[in-house]
């Protein structure tokens, strides 16, 4: 009875420590993906700044390795942006799920 009793306090605490998976997906008062979220107007402008970089470093470029590399550090700055808003949302008990895009590289 007292195992009994333990499971069941240390279930409630981590319900209780955990509150995106205790009650599901919640609604984010604006909707995630709208200016009124603070996180998201940070997730659009690190996109901006990434893209803004990209083309400096694309304008610098004297070879095709430079290039590779413009193109890569982009890449890596996009999905530490991703990341971090995910993160930001899921704190707030929002799941975010990734939106399909679409972007044209050159070979």
């Amino acid at each position: 009875m007292k195992t009994l009793t333990m499971l069941a306090l240390a279930g409630t605490l981590a319900t209780a420590a955990t509150p995106a998976l205790a009650g599901g997906p919640k609604r984010f008062p604006g909707g995630v993906y709208d200016d009124s979220n603070s996180h998201y107007l940070d997730y659009k402008t690190d996109l901006s700044e990434a893209r803004r970089e990209l083309r400096k470093d694309l304008a610098r470029a004297n070879d095709p390795g430079d290039r590779i590399d413009a193109w890569a550090e982009y890449r890596r700055e996009v999905a530490d942006a991703r990341h971090d808003f995910a993160k930001e949302m899921a704190e707030r008990g929002v799941i975010v799920t990734p939106r399909p895009s679409v972007s044209v590289e050159p070979y």
